[in-house]
């Protein structure tokens, strides 16, 4: 336990209880100072007081001293001040800097890299502060998992820069279409999660239509030639005791069966398919 590296939050926490130390140790000086000040101005004025002497009387041969001995204790303190205050000025600078970096980089690992969309990492990390935030207020929370149809053969036919520029462009989209409060979550490869606060499961199949209409836009303009994009979806909504595996499993479950839906031909390519078989048979 004792070789374990201290996490960088304890760490920042350590130094800044430091830097208050430092603060109380120069206020202590400063109060030091101020009490030698007074104690010599009252060395000079009690002796008087206790005598009932109408007039202050000080020694003429030792005022010169004590009046260079205050100024010169005075002026080394406020330099020593200075300097210390200078210093503490820059050390909570450095733990200012220190603190930036830290939430920068725990938030650059908490999103995947290609696409900025947050991944898995986050979505488990935050995911059971929604579920209470969900049960506490009874509100509506709903997965959605999205899978880009085919997407290994845009790497095959196009290479692996096209296919990230469409997973790319595919985040683009998901950011537009949804809500600032949801969550877009790269949940591996080319699957996405969004966690849909505050809007049941219609509200969510709303939002999916939206996100078709950008894809037929995108399509449309024909960025990749010979490619055409299509996303396969499911809706899971979370309802008080469930479990949010449970609820992701359903949507990715719900996602599949459309996806095999589109691997099952239509009527019409049916009837040409059994047109060509018949026209192909051998005669006699």
């Amino acid at each position: 336990m004792g070789n374990q590296e201290m996490p960088w939050s304890a760490k920042l926490l350590r130094d800044m209880r430091a830097l208050e130390g430092r603060d109380v140790h120069l206020w202590s000086l400063g109060v030091m100072v101020l009490l030698v000040v007074a104690a010599g101005f009252a060395a000079l004025v009690v002796p008087n007081l206790v005598w009932g002497a109408q007039d202050l009387r000080v020694d003429g041969h030792y005022l010169p001293q004590l009046f260079y001995g205050f100024v010169t204790l005075i002026l080394l303190f406020n330099l020593y001040a200075l300097n210390k205050k200078r210093e503490l000025r820059h050390a909570r600078d450095e733990l200012v800097h220190q603190l930036v970096r830290a939430e920068v980089a725990e938030m650059n690992a908490l999103k995947d890299p290609l696409t900025d969309a947050f991944n898995r990492r986050y979505f488990d990390q935050m995911i059971q502060g929604e579920v209470n935030r969900a049960n506490r207020r009874s509100s509506d929370l709903g997965i959605i998992i999205i899978d880009v149809d085919d997407f290994k053969s845009v790497n095959t036919r196009f290479g692996h820069l096209t296919g990230d520029q469409v997973l790319i462009s595919v985040v683009q989209m998901l950011n537009s279409t949804f809500r600032s409060c949801d969550v877009v979550v790269r949940y591996g490869g080319d699957e996405f999660l969004i966690l849909v606060t505050d809007s049941n499961e219609e509200g969510a199949k709303i939002a999916l239509q939206r996100l078709r209409q950008r894809v037929d836009a995108w399509n449309s303009h024909n960025l990749v030639p010979g490619y055409r994009l299509s996303l396969s979806c499911g809706v899971a909504a979370y309802s008080k005791g469930m479990g949010i595996q449970d609820v992701v499993e359903l949507a990715d479950e719900r996602m599949f069966v459309e996806k095999r839906s589109k691997c099952v031909p239509s009527p019409e390519v049916r009837r040409v398919e059994s047109a060509q078989v018949a026209n192909e048979a051998p005669v006699g």
